[in-house]
């Protein structure tokens, strides 16, 4: 994204980038010392060992939020955004001083962002039940808000491939109550959707889980990652992050379950450039809270606790090695020894 670009997306309307301070990280932030090496970063297997930094610690930046979601890393213009959804709003925080702000208020329930191939923001928006696309001068452009003539439940989570397309789960977490939107009834199955931004032609990539959420590609884009957090038929029945195989960029095949995340659940996931996924974690207790991070081959090689179930990360900062967290009430981050596969 050019710096012109970012100039004219700082300089968009005021009811999309209005600047409320609400904290600095010295009023807000634990301060309590850490030890070095932190021991909320896990060692499991010998080939986490090179992610862990051995004089970084994990930093709450920020504590405020009901629900925290969504965070979508700006290089341009060295900010994170994420979203909080009860509170019906989205966060900004300032890599230079700290500060956190309303970036958008009222934000449609947000949840999940990414950015588009030309550096513009996407959202899920719960309420509107809709994907969105902010443009560099602030204006704002339905992608999509229905399937052959129904209204979408409640879009969650996306990613853009290489090639422009947008792939975003649909699980409907927006309608089941009146907290992270508003109560209506499905219209729609929970389907993950590829959206052509050219042609605004979409169709159904998988339809084959409960309540599709997070999702992510591999290196190659050639496998799609999807985490189903919907509640198991049975007690026994795995938690699953499930895989797909990516035919011709378009279509999915040969889906089968990554890992268990039992006893708990995943939420949203990423992807470095090794082809480790790291995945939100919680809903099991403070040994569980934080990230799982998988190798390629489905081994758990290690983990980030954190003091809160996770919902959603993303890599950023200026060498893409600052894993940030969206954790319930807060925001942490922490360095590692990689980078994201996938940072605008």
């Amino acid at each position: 994204m050019q710096r012109r670009s970012f100039m004219n997306l700082t300089a968009s309307a005021a009811t999309a980038l209005a600047f409320h301070p609400l904290a600095r990280v010295s009023e807000q932030a634990q301060k309590t010392p850490v030890v070095y090496p932190d021991p909320s970063v896990e060692v499991i297997d010998a080939r986490f060992a090179k992610y862990k930094v051995g004089n970084a610690a994990v930093e709450r930046l920020y504590t405020g939020t009901r629900w925290a979601e969504g965070p979508v890393w700006f290089g341009d213009g060295r900010y994170l955004l994420f979203s909080d959804i009860p509170n019906n709003r989205m966060l900004r925080w300032l890599e230079d001083t700290g500060e956190v702000s309303v970036f958008r208020g009222p934000s449609n329930y947000s949840n999940g962002n990414f950015r588009d191939r030309q550096g513009r923001l996407l959202t899920c928006e719960h309420d509107s039940r809709r994907v969105t696309r902010t443009e560099h001068d602030g204006t704002v452009t339905v992608l999509m808000d229905n399937y052959q003539g129904k209204k979408l439940n409640a879009p969650n989570d996306l990613v853009v491939d290489s090639g422009g397309a947008i792939w975003f789960s649909d699980p409907g977490y927006g309608i089941m109550s009146n907290y992270e939107g508003h109560k209506a009834p499905f219209e729609v199955p929970a389907n993950v959707y590829r959206l052509d931004p050219k042609t605004h032609e979409a169709t159904v990539v998988a339809s084959d889980m409960d309540k599709p959420n997070g999702l992510c590609f591999s290196p190659d884009e050639k496998l799609l990652y999807i985490v189903d957090t919907g509640v198991p038929k049975h007690p026994a029945d795995p938690h699953q992050i499930r895989v797909y195989d990516v035919v011709d960029g378009v279509r999915l095949k040969n889906g089968r379950m990554f890992v268990d995340m039992s006893p708990g659940n995943s939420d949203g996931i990423r992807c470095d450039v090794d082809g480790n996924i790291w995945s939100a974690a919680g809903w099991a207790g403070e040994n569980y809270n934080g990230v799982h991070v998988f190798a390629p081959d489905a081994t758990l090689i290690g983990k980030i606790h954190l003091p809160e179930s996770c919902a959603n990360l993303c890599f950023g900062g200026a060498k893409k090695n600052r894993l940030f967290m969206a954790a319930s009430q807060s925001l942490y981050a922490v360095y590692v020894g990689t980078e994201g596969a996938q940072v605008p």
